[in-house]
């Protein structure tokens, strides 16, 4: 059986890879700049973040987005 899913670009990459590519890139004070989530801003962490996103599917749409825009630049 094949699992690949060429129209998604997020396919086989983890919420946990976004949301430290993100950090590494921007920083917590950016990426809570362009995503207002209070995880981001107020004594921000990965894990913290990820239990958010996981729970809230606007803001991990949210997220999902950046990381696009942002790898393709």
């Amino acid at each position: 059986m094949n699992n690949e899913q060429p129209n998604n670009p997020l396919h086989g990459i983890k919420l946990a890879e976004i949301m430290e590519f993100l950090v590494d890139y921007y920083g917590w004070e950016t990426l809570g700049e362009k995503i207002k989530i209070n995880s981001f801003n107020s004594n921000p962490s990965i894990k913290s973040s990820l239990t958010f996103l996981r729970k809230t599917p606007w803001a991990r749409e949210k997220v999902e987005q950046l990381y696009l825009k942002t790898k393709s630049k």
